[in-house]
């Protein structure tokens, strides 16, 4: 038996805008990983701050792709596989530390379990190593609305990590943050969609991977730690307005079309309340947010369209199944009406 046969070629492929000390410490923390099969890929998003050169210079032995344009987390994800020689793909978020045998339990669930399309490690706090990060927790989750929220993060409340999701667990989604997937099956789901720019471009992934018939995992022995928000900062219009926008996009496209209708209205009036909270709040960004990714749906049926006529070609089991991964009520109205702050006040069931 080969080594490669033993550790099979994983691509880590990271895209890239700006602040290069950020994907410095990154590309040093991936060095001192202990797997020994491994190649970088670093799409570069038409950085203004010399950082190809600096990869050049620091970094010979990484594939570096220069963009001319910002093709966002998708695109650069996209491009950076057309040069993968990997079995496996792992996505990786420049602003990200790693702890030495992070790597080891991600493939060894893909090698061992075939249903598994991919898998996250359980993402903590950069500057708070005991907490859980925002972007993706120990795995994450959805409702029926398209409201996304992961084990240790409801909205904007981040548990302290104690233990209290350390189990292996399906889940609906893995963070884009860090995540290893299948090439093959990355390839035939039909890769990141574009349109998501950055923000939920990995729901939509995880969501068509399951369409094909495989399930997606958080491996908790795996640990990564976050900065989080580093190139897109937490509050601005840009992030509100993708983060509403990809939601309802997902909503439209990925559920079949008669409970696509009837959640729509549902979840529009629920968009309707946060805009008139934000307005009470003289939260203009969000309230500007809001709108835009409402006027954004009305105006581009032909892209929920297209969408929705590739994913019927995915489908290879009844919607039900992936149906039951989802929280069938609303997160929104568990958190902010009966105010319920942890995963596990909400979701018992799920842990037993």
């Amino acid at each position: 038996m080969s080594s490669s046969d033993i550790y099979p070629l994983v691509s880590i492929i990271i895209p890239h805008w700006n602040n290069f000390p950020v994907l410095e410490e990154c590309l040093l923390s991936i060095k001192k990983c202990s797997y020994p099969n491994y190649e970088i890929i670093v799409v570069d998003n038409a950085s203004e701050d010399n950082s190809s050169q600096k990869i050049k210079a620091q970094f010979p032995e990484i594939i570096l792709i220069e963009n001319q344009i910002n093709n966002g987390y998708a695109g650069g994800c996209n491009l950076g596989v057309s040069k993968a020689s990997g079995k496996y793909l792992l996505f990786l978020n420049n602003d990200t530390t790693h702890e030495k045998g992070w790597i080891e339990p991600l493939v060894n669930h893909l090698e061992k379990n075939k249903s598994a399309a991919a898998v996250q490690p359980k993402i903590l706090n950069y500057y708070q190593n005991n907490l859980f990060d925002y972007a993706g927790g120990s795995g994450g989750h959805m409702d029926i609305l398209c409201f996304p929220f992961a084990r240790g993060r409801l909205f904007l409340e981040q548990e302290l990590d104690r233990g209290q999701y350390d189990s292996l667990e399906k889940i609906f989604w893995t963070s884009g943050t860090a995540m290893i997937v299948r090439k093959n099956l990355f390839m035939k789901a039909g890769k990141f969609d574009k349109t998501f720019f950055a923000h939920m471009e990995e729901i939509d992934l995880c969501w068509r991977l399951q369409m094909l018939g495989y399930n997606v995992w958080v491996e908790p022995k795996s640990v990564v730690y976050h900065k989080n928000a580093v190139s897109l900062p937490m509050y601005t219009l840009k992030k509100y307005y993708l983060n509403h926008r990809n939601s309802l996009y997902m909503l439209c496209s990925n559920f079949s079309l008669p409970l696509a209708i009837y959640l729509l209205p549902i979840r529009i009036i629920l968009e309707n309340i946060a805009f008139i909270y934000s307005l009470s709040k003289f939260d203009w960004r969000h309230m500007a947010a809001i709108f835009m990714a409402l006027f954004w749906l009305l105006f581009h049926p032909h892209l929920i369209i297209k969408k929705r006529r590739k994913n019927k070609s995915l489908k290879a089991g009844k919607e039900s199944k992936i149906i039951k991964n989802l929280f069938k009520g609303s997160v929104v109205l568990e958190y902010y009406i009966l105010r319920k702050k942890t995963y596990r006040e909400i979701f018992t069931k799920a842990e037993s």
